[in-house]
């Protein structure tokens, strides 16, 4: 008969384990598998579409300030429509950028103290700041930018084929984005996905 002592972590056979074991997160995603994947899928498709309006959005901020640039130092008669096309063009860039960056969390964030706190406080914190921002984004981009965009539907831009109204259109649409992206977090926090703050990437601060 083997009466080999088992190791201090090691389960007896057909026993239970040891009371002082961790539990396993492996069965957090486990149970969440199905959502993370839809969410997962969404999140990729809303990344290459933001990234592509997000690129043609640059390259036209480039091309317009760049043709003002000629026409007025080289022809000496800067064209009247390039001031307003490149001021509104930067701030679609800049709302659909803001969204971008939110889907991998790349916003400026203070991590020091929350990392020091224990895990179970991390994903509260973490859960409650994105709560916050879903509760700013409703009030401000969802419900306060659309107010902004009916109320100057009608106010046209005098140099370009477009209202007012319509480049605010973006901060609902944005906002609606970021409302998803902010959901996909709490949801990869609660099932063990995602770390409740988040990661420092290297290789984007060496940037």
């Amino acid at each position: 008969m083997n009466t080999q002592p088992l190791d201090p972590g090691e389960n007896p056979p057909g026993g239970n384990p040891p009371a002082d074991a961790e539990p396993s997160d492996s069965a957090g995603p486990a149970r969440w598998g199905g959502l993370l994947t839809v969410l997962g899928f969404i999140r990729r498709i809303l990344d290459r579409v933001l990234a592509v309006l997000c690129i043609i959005a640059f390259v036209a901020l480039v091309a317009i300030v760049s043709w003002q640039v000629f026409t007025r130092e080289i022809l000496n008669n800067s064209a009247p429509w390039t001031e307003e096309a490149a001021r509104y063009t930067f701030i679609v860039l800049a709302v659909l950028a803001a969204a971008y960056v939110f889907s991998e969390r790349g916003h400026i964030a203070v991590e020091m103290l929350v990392e020091k706190l224990p895990l179970g406080v991390q994903k509260v914190m973490g859960i409650v700041i994105e709560l916050i921002v879903m509760i700013f984004i409703l009030l401000v981009f969802i419900i306060g930018g659309s107010r902004v965009a009916e109320n100057a539907w009608n106010q046209d831009i005098a140099t370009l084929p477009l209202s007012v109204g319509q480049v605010y259109l973006v901060l609902p649409i944005a906002g609606v984005i970021i409302l998803f992206f902010s959901l996909a977090h709490i949801i990869g926090i609660l099932a063990g996905a995602e770390k409740p703050v988040p990661e420092f990437d290297e290789n984007a601060e060496a940037i």
